[in-house]
């Protein structure tokens, strides 16, 4: 039976907890198979047969547990606003009324002040004050608790249900409200995280101008399909990925590669959605919309990174789970061994869970959003913390530490030729030429703006060069298997195994029969690998090596350039064997590549960068990590990005653990009633919302 998938966006969710417990009542609807549920982007994922159950049975299912599921359902997973405004606008207002109504609070109860004034509120209407006020919270956890859930509000809820029994309505209302502070402020914390991811989804295109015939019409992004044609107005941003079918423009790419400098566009060439053509018209032929663009893959692998969870992530999932139980086990005991019922109720109070359901969630979903502004597109937590611990990088040659693809790099005129002629002579000859050598012969050509003849005849002699008439001359250009031995003196033997040596590939020139010269030709290296492998090498990577199939020569003259270890002539099974031989030794290894030719080894490492992909769907389904651009500055940013959430989320952890054990110690032997221990477990929240906002800021600590 074929699978299917239905997108929902989930509104309601604060933290790891709630995602969790989402997730537990899709998957337990008859016919759904699988969920992932994304705190990030208020969505979920649901794997099903083709007899799925009703939106109306999913919105049921979800708001019992007391979340919702708004609007209808999203086919094309188009993200719907999922920011909670008042919450980000009023914040600061709110910090001041919140200080001075803990103030009145807490101090009133601790000396006394309000004795007289609830003396004469009767316990039912301070009751019905308290449910009231608590209603939301005591709803979710008793529906929660009939599906057999646990909810992170689960034993501050019965603390303030205990306050009640003991007759202390007071003690109940204060519980209460800074329950519900508490809320406020995980809300808070979880959507300045998602603000990071937001800020992505904005960009997508809703609308496209559609072009039939003479009529252009203005139509949902969700009308348009391959094949069609697509008006894009200067300063417009461009709704589908495209082929440029008539005009000229200049075209800012950062929304998917991070680059600020825009590209130029014509007839012919490719162009990303989301992106903005800048000072030009564009009539375009749409060749993916929606999901299928790469700016709709980059924001499903931002949303989705949730679903791979490193060890941390795991590690906190099973912390919370265990949790609650514990410390109501606690709570149990400081009644039994004291009779003193609040006391019970400040160490369910000051225990919430909430804290450590957030420690690592926020932290991982600021840094996803944040590389991914930059164009760093990582899949998941566990790839960011299997960076973190690497100590070997292996890179691959082709298209990752060169640009992949030939250029002339010296030209050796012979027998009284020009520099100038020599390659006009040979650039004549292959203006017609299809082979990579060929085109960069042409290109060297074009770049010194020299003149090129017409050839009145042309031969592509099929894997060695080309053979050309021009102006009455015969002129061959390709390998040395077209020379004749006796034409090579010593001069141009000398030269042609100097070029051997130092990787390049040899382009003999011919005119009448006679050798008038040779052109270099190689891949050029990337200007800023040396620098960026500085870095990484400063940062602790005990290894960095590169792997080729290219030849010897050619990997011994750019691994000692950049001053690190070579292997080559390696077929992809072998790149894959020295991959697992490191791990078998106990290393994290991250393996770099172009996301192709490079897929067995990317996907066999602990961690795979794709190096410069835009556009490519091989890369973006293999790699763990894709740098949707061109520059390795990217690659140690990313490991110093790894490194420093995994001392946020170590952070949030100790500071979490050391607050709730010495709360709930406080807490158990009487030096903390209730009413301070409610006002003190908002204090965790507002920690980690601090500490893990760093990871939106860019720059070294």
């Amino acid at each position: 039976m074929s699978k299917k998938e239905t997108h929902l966006t989930v509104k309601g969710m604060d933290c790891a907890g709630c995602a969790r417990n989402v997730k537990q009542a899709l998957e337990g609807m008859e016919g759904v198979s699988s969920a992932d549920v994304y705190l990030s982007s208020e969505k979920a994922r649901i794997v099903h047969g083709p007899e799925r159950p009703t939106l109306d049975e999913f919105r049921k299912a979800v708001e019992a547990i007391g979340y919702r599921i708004p609007g209808e359902e999203d086919p094309g997973g188009e993200q719907a606003p999922s920011v909670q405004d008042y919450a980000r606008k009023s914040f600061r207002l709110f910090g001041l009324v919140f200080g001075a109504i803990l103030l009145i609070a807490v101090a009133g109860e601790w000396l006394g002040l309000f004795d007289a004034l609830t003396a004469r509120v009767p316990f039912w209407a301070g009751t019905a004050a308290v449910a009231a006020i608590g209603w939301p919270v005591f709803r979710q956890v008793a529906v929660a608790a009939a599906r057999g859930m646990v909810t992170p509000h689960a034993l501050m809820a019965l603390g303030a249900v205990t306050a009640l029994i003991a007759g202390q309505w007071v003690t109940a209302a204060i519980v209460v409200f800074f329950m519900r502070t508490g809320d406020f402020i995980e809300g808070y914390t979880t959507d300045k995280a998602r603000d990071s991811v937001r800020s992505l989804t904005e960009l997508a295109p809703q609308t496209a101008t559609l072009v039939r015939g003479e009529r252009e019409e203005e139509v949902p992004i969700s009308e348009v399909n391959p094949g069609d044609h697509i008006l894009v107005r200067p300063g417009g941003r461009i709704p589908v990925d495209g082929t440029v079918l008539e005009g000229h423009a200049t075209v800012d790419q950062s929304p998917i590669t991070g680059e600020s400098m825009p590209v130029e566009v014509t007839e012919g060439t490719g162009v990303y959605a989301s992106t903005i053509a800048q000072g030009g018209r564009l009539l375009l032929r749409a060749d993916a919309v929606g999901r299928d663009t790469t700016f709709g893959k980059v924001i499903a692998m931002v949303e989705e990174a949730e679903a791979h969870k490193g060890e941390v992530q795991r590690f906190a999932d099973r912390f919370s789970a265990w949790y609650l139980p514990v410390v109501a086990g606690i709570a149990l005991l400081t009644y039994v061994l004291s009779g003193n019922v609040m006391s019970t109720v400040a160490v369910m109070v000051v225990a919430c869970a909430c804290a450590f359901a957030l420690a690592t969630p926020v932290a991982l979903l600021a840094t996803v959003g944040s590389n991914a502004r930059r164009g760093v597109m990582i899949k998941g937590g566990k790839y960011i913390e299997a960076l973190a611990r690497a100590d070997v990088l292996l890179i691959d040659k082709t298209g990752t530490l060169t640009f992949g693809r030939p250029e002339i790099s010296e030209i050796v005129p012979l027998n009284g030729c020009t520099e100038g002629e020599l390659l006009a002579a040979a650039a004549s000859a292959e203006q017609f030429s299809e082979h990579p050598l060929g085109r960069a012969v042409t290109e060297a050509a074009k770049q010194r703006f020299l003149t090129l003849k017409k050839p009145d005849r042309f031969e592509e002699l099929t894997g060695n060069g080309v053979k050309a008439e021009i102006e009455g001359q015969a002129v061959v250009v390709g390998n040395e298997r077209l020379v004749d031995a006796g034409a090579v003196d010593a001069q141009a033997r000398d030269r042609i195994a100097a070029m051997k040596k130092r990787g390049r590939t040899v382009i003999t020139v011919q005119r009448n029969g006679k050798l008038i010269g040779l052109l270099a030709a190689g891949d050029r290296e990337r200007e800023e690998v040396g620098e960026a492998l500085s870095r990484l090498g400063a940062q602790g990577l005990r290894r960095v090596e590169l792997l080729t199939g290219d030849n010897t020569e050619s990997a011994r003259d750019l691994a000692e350039k950049l001053g690190i270890d070579y292997r080559a002539e390696l077929l992809p099974e072998e790149k894959i064997e020295i991959v697992r031989r490191y791990q078998e030794e106990g290393h994290t290894v991250v393996m770099v590549g172009d996301g192709v030719n490079d897929a067995p080894a990317l996907a066999q490492a602990d961690v795979g960068i794709a190096m410069g992909t835009t556009g490519t769907d091989v890369a973006i389904e293999t790699a763990d990590i894709t740098l949707m651009r061109d520059d390795w500055n990217l690659v140690p940013e990313l490991l110093h990005s790894a490194r420093r959430t995994m001392r946020v989320i170590k952070g949030n952890f100790a500071f979490t653990t050391l607050y709730n054990l010495a709360g709930i110690s406080l807490a158990a032997f009487g030096f903390l009633p209730p009413v301070l221990a409610a006002a003190a477990q908002s204090v965790p929240d507002v920690g980690i919302m601090l500490n893990s906002s760093r990871l939106l800021r860019s720059g070294d600590e």
